[in-house]
Order: structure tokens, then sequence, then C-alpha cells
């Protein structure tokens, strides 16, 4: 039995499940260092042997699995935490604040900073119901 990707490649179930686990380790610790003996030690498999199967499975390497992880990490911070971009930068894992700017740009499409900015002015802003109420209910008063 083979757990299959939408390239039609396949890969042994036992090993999919393996693999799983390493992608479910970089999920939770995507802050912390995490080198790829760590990686094919979690799923049982030699280091160049885990990422051909990854890729196969996932459809990316995990080197490029777990950028993606702490870019999508560090956009939720930049959106809603009043961190800065320097402490973002270190708290999703990157050392560098430079390789983290190059590749926040070359996903996303913005700079860390101009990625800020537009989520500010396109979040919406929210009002409590009991002051929106205290607004509205006057103007309804006959």
């Amino acid at each position: 039995m083979s757990e299959q990707n939408d390239r039609g490649m396949r890969v042994p179930i036992d090993l999919f499940l393996r693999l799983r686990r390493a992608r479910e380790y970089m999920d939770e610790c995507y802050a912390s260092p995490i080198n790829l003996d760590q990686l094919s030690r979690i799923a049982y498999v030699s280091p160049y042997h885990l990422i051909r199967a990854f890729r196969i499975a996932f459809g990316v390497t995990p080197h490029q699995y777990l950028s993606r992880r702490r870019i999508e990490r560090a956009r939720e911070l930049l959106a809603f935490s009043g961190q800065s971009i320097t402490d973002v930068c270190f708290g999703v894992g990157f050392e560098s604040l430079g390789s983290f700017s190059t590749l926040f740009r070359k996903l996303t499409g913005d700079s860390p900073l101009s990625y800020r900015k537009q989520i500010g002015v396109r979040r919406p802003i929210w009002i409590p119901s009991c002051y929106s109420r205290s607004l509205v209910s006057p103007l309804l008063r006959p």
C-alpha cells in the first residue's frame, strides 16, 4: 500500500507516515534550529532519502517546507502583533534579517514592512458591540 501525490508518484504508506511525523515536528518546532539529521532520525531514513521521499510525498523539500512554515507564521505575527520586524524574524527561527527579508519578499511579493503597512490598512476596525448599539439606538428611537 502507498500514498500517491498529485504527480502520480508513490511513497510506501509506512514511509509516508514517518515523513508526516517529521513534517509535524517542523510544524511544532519551526522556531528552533532544525537540521536534516534531526529530521532523518525522526523519519528513520537517511538524510538523502528523506529529501527525495519528502519531495515526492509533499511536493517540496524539507528545507522549503520549513522556510514556508516560518514565513507563514511571520505573516501572522506581522499582521496581529506589535513585535518589531527583527523580533518576528528571530522569533520564527531565522538567523539573519537579510535572509528573512529576501525570502519574505520572494514568497509574498512584499517586504515585511510594506506587508505590515498593507495589512494595517486592510484590517477592519473592531468596534465593541455595546458601543455600536449606543450609537445606533438613539437613531432608532421615535
